[in-house]
């Protein structure tokens, strides 16, 4: 067993976990975020996506005691229980989900991609989003609602 000491959605977490704890199991079991989905368990569909450091990261690839000392942010850190965040606003008015399983680990991705590229192109949206599966929309409202997001000047971008 090993203790893990760090920041999750602005809260201070220290816990005693088994080193080959997944960092999904821990978000979803040990701390009762269950937004993060689990999809394939290999990286490949993006639902688990999780911010760690403010870098988007496969928290299904991820250990939880790699996350000792980071801050981790997960979607339950976007609204809170309080209004939508712009991001969110964006994904409800183009019906950007349907049954909301990729929803999580997208909005997760946006945001790291946005900080780190503010104006990208539909283009590189579209790349951005061949790391995420998603069964229900087709896409489509998905480019529509980032696009629009990116739109805003960046002072409207909150999360």
């Amino acid at each position: 067993m090993t203790e893990i000491d760090l920041t999750v959605n602005g809260r201070t977490v220290r816990e005693v976990v088994e080193p080959r704890l997944l960092l999904t199991d821990f978000l979803r079991h040990r701390l009762g975020l269950t937004g993060t989905h689990v999809g394939c368990e290999h990286g490949v569909c993006g639902a688990c996506t999780v911010l760690v450091d403010g870098v988007s990261v496969r928290g299904c690839c991820l250990l939880a005691v790699q996350t000792d000392g980071s801050h981790v942010e997960t979607v339950e850190s976007l609204a809170d229980g309080g209004p939508l965040t712009a991001l969110q606003d964006a994904f409800r008015r183009h019906h950007a989900l349907q049954c909301g399983f990729c929803t999580p680990g997208i909005l997760m991705a946006v945001l790291d991609f946005v900080e780190r590229h503010p104006n990208p192109s539909r283009a590189e949206i579209v790349d951005l989003l061949s790391g995420h599966l998603c069964r229900c929309t087709g896409y489509a409202p998905i480019v529509a609602a980032i696009v629009d997001f990116v739109s805003l000047s960046p002072s409207g971008r909150t999360a």
